[in-house]
């Protein structure tokens, strides 16, 4: 098992105010994960929709879809190396993150990591949810033999309340009903991409015509060339022949007095002048919209000049993101593995479901999102392609198979939403007020910020989100690992972590070492957000700050607790 007595801890802890006993250490008898468990856990978390989102979204950057798949491969191996490092000390104590953060910020300290950690989750929650009410929207729509509307809909709405009770239904029902939920779901949400990818072989014209198609994912559709010309590119059909033989081009808020113009060879070069013109006209922006017969596209904004030399960015960019997809897992993962039945449970179960699965569904997002250009006759333009499983299913003729579908596309929000965006808030709000706050009570305050933050607004700003939230889970996770393994030898007291005038109380309950690393590592982070020339510690804000908070956290601790006459290695004995 864990190898850690926790019986007699759990007995002597009960009476201090910062235990409650969803906080307290898990019983061996209780830890019933195994490695298949923790498997299954990742490959219900990863088989989501902002995984497939995500995915074909760097297609849509003009990145190919070889590039895509090595960033996605790379990245997720590279944040499962130090979730597996942070998720030994849950196996070995059976406690929480929120109360493992204790030993290296403090037991006030703890709070700004672990809220900063909650309301990350919580803004995950509610997109999360969103995509969940999405999906009992098209239900809904089809069963009612109704039309899927476009935009913000009361129905719409609706169906986010509905997904909203769902979600948490399973964190009144507590642990087990999660594993259990986990375990039933990852062979279905297998399934349900393996069979996603032979839709879109079927009618895409078999694996190699698709993903021939990705070509026209990687360029822009209208863009300002450097002669101060307009380049215009529809897409291609699975023969070859252009999908729009019209187009029309203004500003936004003329583009429907705008006179259709042929575009029967494809491609459009409108010459400087006339652009020139249509922009003094306009005073803003020029947008383009495509026509073949009946089929209107969405209107299209003319991109600037790509800069050249800019790949290495787009790489840069896109690995923070998909660390940063991960980021608040790596810190909270104790949440999980303090169920685990083993070290090598945790380890084998994390690199067997976390890199695979994400690798696998991301594939499926960019096979399935090229299929689609070709298979959809009323696509015309790359920017109106079903992005997402819930758009693309719901453009399916059968109402069982859409129903189906959606449902199981729903199960896949439900797991990724409650293991990943509810149970480390949860935990952090609990860890607030132990003896009041309780993990449903957690939950249910998780869940009230998740509204409030209007997560239908989130939804299409998710990349631009996590590699700015990356720049302050990145500095925790690097004082957590330092802190564990460089200064404590994975040493903690059990019950230190629960004595409010133990060991970690610190300066007032405030590691300095932990703060002024913190700090750094934040600072060092997002600095390039705010100064060009820094731009790229931003653009790697993770990488940054993790370097930068492990390295100050490693140089201060020894010094600063010397000074401060604080107890730095504290071990249960």
């Amino acid at each position: 098992m864990s190898g850690y007595r926790t019986s007699a801890v759990r007995t002597d802890i009960k009476e201090s105010a910062l235990y409650s006993p969803d906080l307290a250490p898990v019983a061996d008898s209780e830890r019933t994960w195994s490695a298949w468990h923790l498997a299954a856990l990742w490959v219900g978390m990863a088989a989501c929709i902002p995984t497939y989102v995500l995915a074909s979204y760097m297609m849509k950057s003009g990145l190919s879809w070889l590039e895509a798949l090595t960033i996605i491969l790379i990245a997720n191996v590279i944040v499962t190396v130090p979730m597996t490092l942070n998720g030994h000390a849950g196996v070995k104590y059976g406690v929480p993150f929120a109360v493992i953060g204790r030993a290296p910020f403090g037991t006030l300290g703890v709070h700004i990591p672990a809220l900063v950690r909650a309301l990350v989750a919580c803004g995950w929650f509610g997109v999360q949810t969103w995509i969940g009410g999405l999906a009992i929207y098209v239900i809904a729509c089809t069963l009612l033999a109704q039309p899927v509307a476009n935009g913000l809909t009361i129905g719409k709405f609706i169906a986010f309340g509905v997904s909203w009770v769902l979600t948490l239904y399973f964190i009144w029902r507590g642990s087990e009903s999660i594993r259990y939920l986990e375990t039933f779901a990852a062979p279905i949400l297998i399934g349900v991409g393996l069979l996603l990818l032979a839709w879109g072989a079927s009618h895409g014209g078999g694996f190699a015509t698709v993903l021939a198609q990705s070509t026209q994912l990687e360029r822009t559709t209208a863009e300002y060339r450097a002669d101060g010309g307009i380049s215009i590119l529809p897409l291609r059909d699975v023969n070859g022949e252009w999908k729009a033989d019209e187009y029309r081009i203004a500003g936004s808020s003329r583009l429907e007095n705008a006179d259709w113009r042929p575009a029967e060879q494809g491609v459009v070069e409108m010459p400087p002048q006339e652009v020139e013109r249509l922009r003094t006209v306009a005073k803003n922006n020029l947008v383009v919209q495509f026509r073949r017969a009946q089929t209107v596209s969405s209107p299209v904004p003319v991109a600037e000049p790509s800069i050249s030399g800019s790949r290495l960015a787009s790489w840069l960019f896109w690995m923070t993101a998909m660390v940063g997809f991960w980021a608040t897992m790596s810190i909270s993962i104790a949440d999980i593995t303090r169920f685990g039945k083993s070290q090598r449970a945790q380890v084998a179960g994390q690199f067997l479901g976390l890199p695979t699965t994400m690798l696998l569904y991301s594939f499926v997002s960019v096979f399935v999102t090229c299929a689609a250009l070709i298979v959809f006759e009323d696509v015309l333009v790359a920017e109106d392609a079903p992005w997402d499983p819930v758009s693309l299913i719901a453009r399916f003729e059968n109402p069982v198979i859409v129903v189906a579908t959606q449902l199981l596309l729903l199960v896949a929000t439900l797991t990724t939403n409650i293991a990943a965006n509810v149970i480390a808030p949860a935990n952090a709000f609990a860890n607030l007020w132990p003896r009041v706050i309780s993990f449903r009570r957690g939950g249910l305050i998780t869940g009230l910020i998740g509204v409030v933050i209007a997560p239908w607004l989130l939804f299409d700003r998710i990349s631009e989100l996590l590699v700015f939230v990356s720049g302050f889970l990145g500095p925790v996770l690097g004082v957590m690992l330092a802190d564990y393994y460089l200064v404590r030898r994975t040493r903690l007291s059990l019950a230190g972590l629960f004595d409010p005038q133990g060991p970690y109380r610190y300066r007032n309950g405030f590691n300095p070492s932990a703060m002024i690393a913190l700090a750094a590592g934040v600072a060092t982070a997002l600095v390039g957000y705010f100064v060009t020339w820094l731009q790229w510690l931003y653009t790697a804000s993770w990488f940054s700050g993790f370097l930068v908070a492990f390295l100050i956290y490693i140089l201060l601790s020894r010094t600063l607790a010397k000074e401060a006459s604080i107890t730095h290695v504290a071990i249960d004995t």
